[in-house]
């Protein structure tokens, strides 16, 4: 099962894009879907996750201007992220944690213009 991040693109600072992660087959068992994000020359670093209980945890860097959400029933899981910002350019990924390992996914670029 493959997982693709789509909803990328190049906007100004101030606006606001949403992110899709979708797998190609269906995954059982899952407990965490989280995105992460990269910056050129940078680590990989968490940014939100949601468990299977819709439980919800955000970096603090992105906290109260991006929200995770899920569609279980489509194992589809989003990222709408608001009034951005220079610094959350990046390449985003998802990641699901179901009880038979780790999917990621191939990432999709945000580049935010200051």
């Amino acid at each position: 099962v493959q997982l693709q991040a789509s909803g990328g693109g190049l906007v100004q600072t101030g606006e606001s894009l949403r992110l899709s992660c979708t797998p190609s087959g269906r995954i059982t068992g899952l407990k965490v879907m989280a995105w992460y994000r990269q910056a050129a020359g940078g680590e990989r670093d968490w940014v939100a996750s949601i468990t299977a209980g819709r439980h919800k945890r955000y970096a603090e860097s992105v906290e109260g201007r991006f929200t995770i959400s899920s569609d279980n029933a489509k194992n589809t899981l989003y990222l709408q992220m608001n009034s951005l910002v220079h610094e959350d350019t990046a390449v985003y990924y998802c990641k699901f944690t179901s009880a038979w390992g780790d999917y990621w996914g191939k990432g999709t670029l945000v580049t935010v213009s200051s």
